[in-house]
């Protein structure tokens, strides 16, 4: 039996349905195509994942101090009974406030006294900020070494694990200092979701609303139907809604790798959010922030007469069915949201691009949202 979990209760699945759980995407750019495989019990067959990868060194297991307790050391144990004897454990103190370059050059340092060469590979196993340092890391390890990515967060599953952006955060900012790297393969486990509490779960649905504010009204639709099986994280419903987003995201990322325009689609909500994080001293979760953020641009939306009242109040009903907010707290002044905003690093030429909705499943990009008409969504 393998697990999968929900709010309040693990699901088990018997071995003989597992398979027919599993999900593939494959993420198709230029001489850099990888494939996101998705489904619970993936990482009992890892080793055999990984023979598909070329020759390498390690493997280097980058993982946070939460996620190395429950299954770094297990990890590590399945890779050296497969023959990867060298396979190695590295780990920093979980937490967004390690999403620095101090723990990358701690990282860096530790890799080069292991002996990590350029054939190395490294895996980053855990969240979103495990996956952005692991990324970033490898990126300029020895000018570039592969990684590969196995998400442990139904966030980071659907979501950050996919497009090929790393980076680490500044004191001014959210992920100021990053590049693009590509992963070879994307290892989604959705097993391991069981350990999760439910803030974590909540976070991973509310970038999954957010890919059907943008891109499909079938699953917003599918969300609001089957929440409770969403919720519960039954399994085809799990698989299902990794697999849609990857998708989703696979086919903007294969248009605009580095976010040269229409890949900014997949910041709906994430503009006022990341705004809203910062201002919170990271306090808010990202999930709850973007969750915030995609009712502010919403209101946007519907004072353009780009969305109608009716689908703002479907986008925030289906986020109150999740226990997300649909409102900032006081305690955030409006003024510190806009004047983050504004040190964002997607604003170019001092203007700060907004994606609004046309309607559940179409969005619009703009440059002349005023502060008025932020100050107006978020008082």
């Amino acid at each position: 039996m393998v697990q999968t979990a929900g709010f309040g209760k693990c699901k088990k699945v018997p071995e003989s349905e597992i398979r027919h759980v599993w999900e593939e995407v494959r993420v198709p750019l230029e001489g850099r195509s990888y494939d996101i495989l998705i489904g619970p019990g993936l990482l009992l067959d890892a080793v055999r994942y990984f023979e598909k990868i070329k020759p390498f060194t390690g493997p280097f297991i980058v993982t946070d101090s939460n996620v190395e307790d429950y299954i770094g050391h297990d990890l590590m144990t399945i890779f050296r009974q497969g023959g990867y004897d060298g396979a190695r454990l590295l780990s920093f103190p979980a937490g967004e406030q390690s999403k620095n370059m101090g723990t990358l050059v701690e990282l860096a340092r530790s890799l080069v006294g292991l002996g990590a060469d350029r054939s190395s590979l490294l895996v980053a196993l855990g969240g979103g900020v495990t996956g952005d340092i692991c990324g970033f890391l490898a990126s300029i390890y020895m000018r570039g070494v592969d990684f590969v990515q196995i998400p442990t967060t139904l966030l980071a599953q659907v979501d950050s694990s996919v497009g090929g952006k790393t980076g680490v955060d500044l004191p001014e900012g959210k992920n100021l200092l990053g590049t693009f790297a590509q992963p070879r393969l994307v290892l989604a486990d959705i097993g391991v979701l069981c350990t999760l509490p439910a803030s974590e779960i909540r976070n991973g649905i509310a970038e999954i609303i957010k890919y059907g504010m943008i891109k499909d009204a079938g699953l917003f639709q599918r969300l609001e139907q089957e929440w409770w099986d969403v919720v519960n994280l039954e399994p085809y419903i799990t698989a299902y809604l990794v697999k849609r987003s990857c998708q989703i995201k696979a086919e903007v990322v294969s248009k605009d790798e580095r976010e040269g325009g229409y890949r900014r689609i997949l910041n709906f909500g994430h503009t006022i959010g990341h705004a809203v994080e910062a201002a919170s001293d990271y306090k808010i979760s990202h999930g709850a922030a973007v969750a915030m953020g995609m009712v502010a641009v919403a209101r946007i939306s519907v004072a353009r007469g780009l969305l109608s009242p009716e689908e703002l109040d479907r986008l925030v009903a289906l986020l109150k069915r999740f226990d997300l907010p649909v409102s900032i707290p006081e305690s955030i002044p409006a003024s510190v949201i806009v004047e983050n905003m504004k040190r964002d690093k997607k604003v170019k030429d001092g203007k700060v691009h907004f994606i609004l909705a046309k309607g559940i499943g179409d969005t619009v990009i703009v440059n002349d949202v005023t502060d008025q008409e932020i100050l107006s969504a978020i008082s």
